[in-house]
């Protein structure tokens, strides 16, 4: 009789050389094959090694968009706290870094020993930006959101109240200089309460031509100066200092010149946002999409930027602060379904390719383009799309292209959790599913030697793949399945572990239509990966 290691260890391999018979077809009805090529020798970017970032809003329950009021109680100001999956969404990445602003942001009062106003929320006002009235933020309620960052290790960016002081002109500028007076009392309450903020930024989409309104570049710059100043005297003694962001804006290649040039000291991280999709009302987005001609569209502001920053030799480094796609809350069943993956994640292999080291999802919670649902807290596909590139692709990005057909999307870093590689692949194609085989230059090759598997045994050449699709091939649908199971939170609100399939690394990877694969490539030995930290 066999030994029951034994057959353990025969019913593994057969699923390792069968892998085809479990990796799950979406449809389709023809074939191709294909070249990821990578440069083994070259880093063209290096992210942080929390590049994954998401927001938290000010929306109140009254913010509607196209007829459609999608926020509910996600807001700073209402969002459950005690909310288990919201604790342990966040837990999860170990950590996530939140960036806390939005539109909103420009017309809040913190509710500090120096405010001689009611603290009163946002109030529905159609003669003001926005739409709302001033609204507050009362000192209990930041203790209970530090309560739930401290116990959920997340690094927080506050994005603070940049209008304060200035005057409304008739061509929509606003003029003057920033009182501060708020914002200091503010940042001296959160270091009496040793609450830990990784960065303070100044402002919202009030570069260029603003949204709302807008700041010439040489006055903000001059108040990002302030700021700075500031934090060395509430920070004196305090080490690591916060980050000093901005603008916090829509890129304008001639106002951040201007600025950049303008902050170079000061300076910590240079902060843009991406709505790249147009509204959220728009009938096209999937198009759009699934389109690889119309997401290549945006190389050329990671490109401006990037080279912006080169050229002023600033240590200021590029952030997206934040980009939902889709502006005006998004689009239900689009921006919060599987469809969106392709997008966003395709944004993160872009972005990181050119160097920027932080990119922040609008949002984690809220609007129709949420890292979680609104209402149930459930994760939404592309919690588990994000939550996936964290635990496998490494701070190191790779040169990649792809050589067969241009539905295929491909991105390759560095590994997390390997001397290896992880490579990235969506294929946009409806019905045709692709054969990629990995080539690197000369002095890439797969190395044999002993990796650490899952007991009882271990091998060589074997790579592990995630492939993600949608549930019954639906686009629009907001399950998700890794390897073919419903990706879905217990009844504690635990987020599910990620169960790879193990493939022989001699053979092509496998790529379904509407479908995404990471492979981990534990085995590629890559020059430039060797020294990864």
């Amino acid at each position: 009789m066999s030994s029951p290691v034994l057959l353990v260890w025969i019913g593994i391999w057969m699923c390792v050389f069968s892998h085809s018979a479990i990796i799950p077809a979406v449809g389709g009805d023809g074939s191709a094959e294909g070249t990821v090529f990578v440069d083994s020798q070259t880093i063209i970017g290096r992210t942080d090694k929390d590049f994954i970032c998401a927001t938290l809003d000010w929306w109140p329950p009254e913010k509607c968009d196209y007829g459609t009021c999608s926020w509910g109680h996600a807001s700073l100001l209402n969002l459950n706290l005690s909310n288990n999956i919201l604790a342990n969404a966040i837990k999860a990445f170990s950590p996530l870094k939140l960036r806390l602003g939005g539109s909103l942001e420009d017309q809040i009062i913190y509710d500090t020993e120096d405010n001689r106003q009611p603290c009163l929320p946002f109030v529905q006002n159609s003669s003001a930006m926005f739409n709302f009235s001033h609204g507050c933020l009362p000192m209990p309620r930041w203790d209970e959101l530090n309560a739930l960052f401290k116990k959920t290790g997340a690094k927080i960016i506050f994005g603070l109240n940049a209008l304060s002081g200035r005057t409304l002109q008739p061509d929509g500028t606003s003029t003057g200089t920033w009182d501060h007076k708020n914002a200091e009392s503010f940042m001296r309450y959160t270091v009496s309460k040793n609450y830990t903020i990784h960065g303070w930024e100044l402002g919202n989409e009030l570069c260029a031509g603003g949204v709302g309104t807008r700041v010439l570049a040489d006055q903000y710059a001059l108040d990002t100066t302030t700021l700075a100043d500031i934090v060395q005297r509430v920070y004196k003694g305090i080490k690591p200092k916060p980050l000093i962001l901005a603008p916090g804006g829509f890129f304008d290649e001639k106002w951040f010149i201007d600025f950049i040039d303008r902050t170079t000291p000061t300076l910590g991280a240079v902060t843009h946002h991406l709505y790249n999709l147009g509204a959220g009302v728009d009938k096209n987005l999937v198009n759009k999409i699934l389109d690889p001609s119309y997401l290549d569209r945006v190389y050329d502001t990671f490109k401006d930027l990037l080279d912006i920053l080169k050229m002023y030799s600033t240590r200021a480094v590029a952030w997206v602060g934040e980009s939902g796609g889709a502006y005006n809350s998004g689009h239900h069943l689009v921006t919060n379904a599987f469809v969106f993956s392709f997008w966003y994640l395709d944004q993160l292999g872009m972005s990181s390719a050119h160097d920027t080291k932080t990119y922040c999802r609008q949002s984690f919670i809220g609007g129709n383009y949420g890292l979680l649902n609104t209402t149930t807290f459930e994760p939404n596909p592309d919690y588990y799309s994000a939550l996936l590139w964290h635990r496998l692709m490494g701070r190191n990005v790779l040169p990649t292209s792809f050589s067969g057909t241009k539905k295929i999307r491909a991105y390759a870093h560095c590994s997390r959790v390997s001397r290896g590689i992880t490579l990235l692949l969506m294929n946009l194609d409806n019905s045709t599913t692709v054969y990629a085989d990995v080539a690197f230059n000369s002095t890439g090759t797969f190395k044999r030697k002993t990796i650490l598997l899952p007991p009882p045994f271990k091998g060589g050449n074997i790579r592990e793949e995630f492939h993600l699709t949608a549930k019954d091939g639906d686009l629009h649908s907001q399950t998700v399945l890794l390897n073919g199971n419903i990706l879905a939170v217990n009844s504690a609100g635990d987020i599910p572990p990620f169960v790879p399939v193990y493939v022989n690394s001699l053979t092509p990877i496998q790529v379904a239509p509407y479908s995404i694969v990471f492979a981990h490539l534990p085995n590629a030995d890559v020059p430039a990966c060797r020294l990864r930290h």
